[in-house]
């Protein structure tokens, strides 16, 4: 740990709106990325687990760039929703004034509703390649994993909040496609981490 890493969770803990739970939820999936990256290279490390060889080369990459992406994502969402509170701080003294601010809310809240969706999606994009990894992975690292699985899962649940939060300011068109496909989304992940604590349960003989 290093003063980098404690900056972050004090800015966090601060009473500023942002970083808020939408970059919770993106730096949650890159630690999720970053455990996942650790069980491959342990896999690897070793020829007892050679079946599980290819599949941790291949989340390696992807892992290593999620961790990345994760970052843009906690990013993008502290900008998406600094933008609907300057949305709401802007003038409303005549009818032009008014409508202008009305459609800069319904902008910047669709914006700030797309930031967390897209989290949520990478997150449930994650836990769709674990539990094949779970089958082929390092035995001796299955609680890694095991935990990855549920940090990305918990990065959805997290993220799905945000999408709820703010899409009430935008269109109904929007509002019923983004709860639509969040929900779907948790319903997905929740059965996919249920798979992979399945199987490590298993291997695991728990």
């Amino acid at each position: 740990m290093n003063e980098g890493y404690i900056s972050i969770l004090n800015n966090i803990a601060s009473k500023n709106p942002t970083p808020g739970g939408g970059a919770v939820a993106a730096l949650t999936l890159g630690h999720s990325y970053s455990l996942v990256s650790m069980v491959a290279r342990l896999t690897i490390s070793s020829d007892k687990w050679l079946e599980g060889h290819d599949i941790s080369n291949n989340l390696i990459e992807i892992c290593d760039n999620g961790i990345i992406k994760s970052m843009e994502l906690a990013k993008n969402d502290c900008a998406a929703f600094d933008n609907v509170m300057k949305s709401y701080r802007l003038s409303k003294n005549n009818e032009n004034e008014r409508s202008l601010r009305k459609e800069r809310i319904m902008q910047s809240s669709l914006e700030a509703t797309m930031a967390p969706f897209r989290i949520a999606e990478e997150a449930s994009n994650l836990l769709l390649l674990l539990p094949k990894f779970a089958k082929k992975a390092n035995k001796n690292a299955l609680t890694d994993l095991a935990s990855a699985s549920k940090l990305a899962h918990s990065s959805v649940y997290i993220a799905s909040l945000n999408v709820k939060i703010n899409a009430p300011s935008i269109s109904e068109e929007e509002r019923i496609k983004y709860n639509d496909r969040i929900l779907k989304i948790i319903s997905q992940s929740t059965l996919l981490d249920e798979e992979t604590q399945k199987i490590i349960s298993s291997r695991l003989e728990w």
